[in-house]
């Protein structure tokens, strides 16, 4: 269906066909660096700015969603959408194209780890890499604030859930929680500072809004039946490997422990990787002994500065939990299979949510009451987003953290004899190139890649 429609608000842009939309998926994998934030802020610059596929409206509902789910949310994100343009298959394309360049990558760094121990020229392209996407997040923070924040109540709604993230500590769920309950009171009641169609208007012209307006499709449309048989298809497909796994090898085996502890790791990661890697690294390190804590800070780097979500981390925990306990297996493909498993267990339930609930929450979108909710809990995305950033940006441009916890305020802080002035720099370079330059995305983070290989060839990086 390709054809273009001239409409009130402009021309309609024609409606994707799969392979567009497989080929459009599939950079934006290969573009997923810096974490949720980034990856949030490139899809939404991709499908709402530039293709006009989903609507800035339609965008955030399905991204408070999927904030409030278990597992990493920019995954979830990109599968609701593919869902919505092309029923379960696209979903399917785009949750699995969204993790596989980063299961690739890091499985790739994992053997050469094992095999050679780190690779300092990678490290130095990754460096460049991760003081481009500074840009990216800091643009993402911009661009969603400036359309959500449209008063001054969902304003100060980001701001408390800013203060509450990075002052106080106070966790993901109930930050969000807080805020919709805010929302959903407020519009009870008639408080326009939660009304949608007052902030917004009338949307832009998009293919899946002009669709889903002018019909509802059959698979958007919830039933029990449904329901139960997705629910029951993506339960097997979670859990059969583990079962099998119980059944054949035991609850000792280390195959089995990965998959029980990751499946656990699945239901529990609310608020990002960030939220449960410290209990991942205790328990991986401590109580499994699977790896050492330099080897868990070394995973972590990897995973950060390859495509993905940086909860892929687990792969590469399941890797060196496999590789130290092969049992009859060679080590290296114990290893293989072994982060395989992880990831398995850690990205199949992604899909169980989406195809089960999405149903659900596209009925949701004309109760001005829940609106209302998934309008502060937007605003508290800012806020959260926001957090991200500077979390991100203080561990860039800083070597050192120190820490202060006084009057119930638990502040993680820079040191500024521990600032890098390479990645500063190449932070500045990344800015001026997005922001006064125009130069994309792309040529930004290839520009700083390079840079950053340039500086470590001349000895100036450690």
């Amino acid at each position: 269906m390709k054809v273009e429609a001239n409409t009130g608000s402009g021309t309609r842009p024609a409606y994707p066909t799969f392979a567009e939309a497989t080929r459009v998926w599939l950079k934006i994998a290969l573009l997923s660096f810096g974490g949720p934030a980034a990856q949030i802020a490139l899809m939404h610059r991709v499908l709402v700015e530039e293709k006009r596929w989903i609507s800035d409206r339609r965008f955030l509902h399905a991204l408070n969603y999927c904030m409030l789910l278990p597992g990493p949310e920019a995954t979830q994100l990109a599968t609701y959408i593919g869902w919505l343009l092309h029923k379960t298959r696209g979903g399917l394309v785009a949750g699995v194209l969204f993790i596989l360049p980063g299961i690739v990558a890091l499985m790739a760094l994992s053997w050469i780890y094992v095999l050679y121990g780190r690779v300092e020229i990678v490290a130095a392209l990754f460096f460049g890499l991760k003081a481009a996407i500074l840009a990216v997040v800091l643009e993402a923070v911009l661009r969603i604030g400036r359309r959500a924040l449209k008063n001054a109540t969902l304003v100060t709604l980001a701001a408390f859930a800013f203060a509450a993230l990075f002052f106080f500590k106070v966790p993901f769920p109930a930050v969000v929680l807080a805020a919709g309950a805010i929302g959903f009171l407020g519009a009870k009641v008639g408080w326009h500072a939660f009304d949608i169609e007052m902030m917004h208007g009338p949307a832009h012209t998009s293919v899946v809004d002009t669709l889903l307006d002018a019909q509802q499709p059959e698979h958007t449309r919830p039933s029990l039946a449904r329901l139960l048989r997705v629910s029951a298809l993506w339960l097997f497909i979670w859990l059969a490997p583990l079962v099998l796994l119980l059944a054949f090898l035991g609850d000792a085996n280390t195959f089995s422990r990965i998959a029980i502890f990751f499946s656990k790791m699945a239901m529990v990661t609310f608020g990002g990787a960030y939220a449960v890697l410290a209990y991942v690294a205790q328990q991986a390190v401590e109580n499994y002994g699977w790896l050492s804590p330099s080897e868990m800070l070394d995973g972590l780097g990897l995973a950060e500065t390859t495509p993905g979500p940086l909860i892929m981390v687990l792969q590469f925990v399941g890797f060196l939990a496999a590789f130290r306990d092969p049992g009859t297996l060679a080590p290296l493909l114990a290893a293989s299979l072994g982060g395989l498993l992880a990831t398995w267990v850690t990205f199949a339930p992604c899909f169980l949510w989406i195809f089960a609930g999405a149903p659900y929450v596209e009925t949701l979108r004309g109760n001005k009451a829940l609106s209302g909710a998934l309008a502060a809990i937007t605003a508290a995305v800012v806020g959260v987003i926001l957090n991200l950033a500077v979390w991100f940006a203080q561990h860039v441009l800083f070597r050192e953290q120190g820490t202060l916890s006084a009057f119930g305020l638990h502040i993680e802080y820079p040191l500024p004899s521990s600032a890098d002035p390479y990645a500063l720099t190449l932070a500045v370079l990344a800015g001026v190139m997005m922001f006064v330059l125009r130069a994309g995305l792309v040529g930004t983070l290839v520009v700083c890649s390079a840079a950053g290989i340039a500086l470590k060839l001349a000895g100036l990086l450690p």
